[in-house]
């Protein structure tokens, strides 16, 4: 990897990877739809709207590899994740195609896989279960990295991301949280590992109660540095004696399930 794009980078995750993956590939192309820092010495900066294909394929010219963070990142109206999270990753993946970028790392999300029972440990192969429009999105992205990795040979490292952060902040996020280093480490093996064709694994670090069982990322190499224990005491005791939503709180998805429910009955 030479030159190194990363979308959406002014969000929390972007302006991380863009700290920790300068002078480590010889160019970071950084792009986001309003405008971001300026350029330092081995960076380029971009200002791209992703339903704009002339745009972005003017962004992702001469990269290659792409971490693709861009796009609405929690729920929202369908004509707004239609036109961010949809026609965006469908115009970043077909102008990949005919720039011939090698290695595409997406941002996927838990939301994808929401709708499982928290009782449940659940792996890479389980149909997708979204809990909201935008978990609708990345599922979307899963299915279309598929297709240009079988179609076009693009190799694509699908990332279902728990919670980004230094620290979990709830007792869900216990469950899903994923450091900063622990995700740098995940974008890496995506953009560097020789194998990979299509994979999808969870961005979450070695945490306890996790939900899923992450044996792709680590047959890969990826070994979490950090887990959410050290900071349970404190998050539970935060919580004690809260409200609990008893449809949040039965699915992975937690209040993505719940908000807009209408359901009869609780789904199994």
């Amino acid at each position: 990897m030479y030159r190194v794009l990363i979308t959406g980078a002014g969000g929390g995750i972007g302006r991380s990877l863009r700290e920790s993956l300068r002078e480590i590939y010889p160019v970071l192309r950084v792009s986001h739809r309003v405008p971001l820092e300026a350029a330092r010495s081995g960076e380029e900066v971009d200002r791209t709207e992703l339903a704009d294909m002339a745009a972005v394929e003017r962004m992702v010219a001469r990269v290659d590899g792409i971490i693709h963070l861009g796009g609405i990142s929690g729920e929202n109206e369908w004509e707004a994740i239609v036109q961010s999270n949809i026609i965006g990753t469908y115009n970043l993946f077909e102008a990949a195609r005919r720039a011939q970028v090698k290695r595409i790392i997406v941002a996927t999300s838990n939301h994808a896989v929401g709708f499982y029972a928290r009782d449940l440990r659940i792996d890479h192969r389980v149909v997708p279960r979204p809990d909201s429009r935008y978990g609708v999105s990345k599922a979307f992205a899963e299915a279309l990295a598929s297709l240009y990795a079988d179609k076009h040979g693009i190799g694509f490292l699908c990332t279902r991301i728990g919670n980004f952060g230094p620290r979990p902040i709830d007792r869900r996020r216990l469950s899903i949280w994923i450091s900063p280093r622990d995700y740098a480490q995940l974008v890496r093996i995506g953009l560097d590992h020789p194998d990979i064709r299509y994979e999808i694994v969870y961005g979450v670090s070695n945490n306890q109660r996790s939900w899923y069982d992450n044996s792709n990322a680590e047959r890969l190499g990826y070994r979490p540095q950090d887990g959410s224990e050290t900071f349970a005491e404190a998050v539970l005791a935060a919580e004690a004696g809260r409200a609990i939503d008893p449809i949040a709180d039965r699915y992975q998805g937690g209040a993505f399930c719940a908000a807009e429910y209408s359901a009869s009955s609780p789904a199994p």
